[in-house]
């Protein structure tokens, strides 16, 4: 593909999510963060496939840090989500 196609691409994507974020009510908000968490282990798999794949050192290193950076933001937007989930439990009472 030549780099207009893939520009083209990425701008309609940007478009469609933004549009898509801000109509989100509000009582949809934490269960869109859940699937969007989740979502970001398709950017592990890339940065698996692009190190595998990376014959320079500097490209294996890239993508090791990829990997790393995913796994934080997983991790920390569920443990954000699961706060954000708590607000709304019964308390119990003793």
């Amino acid at each position: 593909m030549d780099f207009i196609s893939i520009l083209s691409i990425f701008v309609l994507a940007c478009f469609v999510g933004y549009y898509v974020v801000w109509s989100v009510t509000p009582a949809l908000h934490t269960p869109l963060m859940a699937v969007t968490n989740a979502i970001s282990s398709v950017i592990i798999v890339g940065a698996l496939i692009a190190a595998a794949e990376a014959t320079s050192p500097l490209a294996k290193w890239l993508g090791l840090a990829g990997v790393v950076m995913a796994s934080i933001n997983i991790f920390g937007g569920f443990a954000v989500t699961e706060r954000m989930l708590a607000m709304y439990k019964k308390k119990e009472k003793n």
